[in-house]
């Protein structure tokens, strides 16, 4: 997507070699970009949140796995770089997918090979999400497209939660690629984007997207979702996922269980965008197999945004001393989910509906 006109993806290697990211924790207020050029880098931008979104933090490692091959491309530090970057972050799946994929094509692979290899599939990895992306979209604006048509061209509302948009993949997001096509067709829609406490991924992500490409929205509180819904401004919820089991549960960043729950009760259709490499097909019941993981109290009780002098800084917003609970993501039963928008078209959120659509991870899982 664009930056002031300029196409970015989220992670990209140079000519000679350097990969680099847009460092997000510094959004909306400043755009910085950096070097990444050790595992060290790699496992820190995973695990701080410099990159963040499951197919990013996925790519992320692929080049992270890449870097440390052209360091050392000893069978050990192949083992090593796989648990140092695999421990950063427990609960999103594409981790764990991008690493085993690069394992499987390195290991078997003399160590002089490895680090060419390793990059040819990182760069694949990263175009292989952009079109995963893009055919999402595609496959979510046929539901815009209804709702525009019943509305008789009317505009379609549409709430978000945390940021699944570019900056958490490649490029186009997931939750926002058929806002983003919606867009580019013409179509009158307008997104409520979540603040998504505590980290405000849709208040200093998701806002700063729309902001740029133009597409009308506005902020609102993460508990102003219901009252929306409630009052008939919510034509539809689209959110991400970090994890999805093999018979529908969303792991999601915390209160989109609550969103899908005031959906629910609403009848507004809660939709999940949801790109293959993020099922775990190993799993079935997401809210007693999935890990959550618990980040820190800081998160919680500070916040980081612009002082009046210009400065970015955090400030603390509880009492001194009061402890904070930070689970960073909580489990939406299949159940409350109205469908899955994925790459090869729209599915149910059921098991049957997921082994049709993917009858060959379907067939591998058993």
């Amino acid at each position: 997507m664009k930056i002031d006109g300029t196409h970015y993806r989220s992670i990209w290697r140079e000519a000679d070699g350097t990969v680099k990211i847009i460092d997000q924790r510094w959004l909306p207020h400043e755009l910085r970009i950096v070097s990444l050029c050790s595992r060290k880098d790699f496992a820190d931008a995973i695990r701080d949140m410099w990159v963040r979104g499951a197919p990013l933090i996925g790519a992320t490692a692929a080049y992270g796995v890449a870097v440390q091959m052209a360091e050392d491309p000893s069978d050990a530090s192949l083992s090593e770089t796989y648990e140092v970057l695999h421990e950063t972050r427990p609960t999103a799946i594409n981790l764990r997918w991008a690493l085993d994929e690069m394992t499987r094509l390195l290991k078997p692979l003399s160590p002089a090979d490895r680090a060419e290899a390793a990059f040819r599939r990182a760069a694949e990895i990263c175009d292989e999400d952009v079109e995963i992306n893009r055919r999402i979209g595609v496959n979510g604006l046929a539901l815009i497209r209804e709702i525009a048509a019943r509305k008789g061209g009317g505009r379609v509302n549409v709430l978000t939660h945390c940021n699944a948009g570019w900056l958490a993949t490649v490029d186009w997001g997931t939750a926002t690629s058929p806002i983003y096509h919606a867009v580019e067709e013409g179509i009158d829609i307008h997104v409520f984007v979540d603040e998504t406490r505590p980290r405000n991924q849709g208040a200093q992500l998701t806002a700063w997207e729309m902001l740029n490409h133009g597409v009308s929205h506005d902020l609102i509180v993460d508990n102003a979702g219901g009252h929306l819904m409630q009052h008939g401004e919510v034509d539809l919820v689209i959110v991400g996922t970090d994890r999805t089991t093999a018979q529908g549960d969303v792991c999601n960043k915390i209160g989109t269980y609550l969103k899908a729950l005031a959906a629910h009760d609403n009848g507004v259709p809660f939709y999940v965008a949801l790109p293959s490499p993020t099922i775990d097909w190993t799993v079935w019941d997401g809210v007693t197999e999935i890990p959550i993981e618990e980040r820190a109290q800081a998160e919680v009780t500070h916040v980081q945004g612009r002082m009046p002098d210009g400065a970015i800084r955090q400030v603390l917003i509880s009492p001194q001393g009061t402890p904070a609970r930070n689970p960073a993501f909580d489990v939406t039963p299949a159940r409350l989910v109205t469908g899955l928008i994925t790459e090869r078209g729209v599915s149910p959120a059921t098991a049957e509906g997921l082994a049709a659509m993917f009858p060959e991870h379907a067939r591998a899982a058993g």
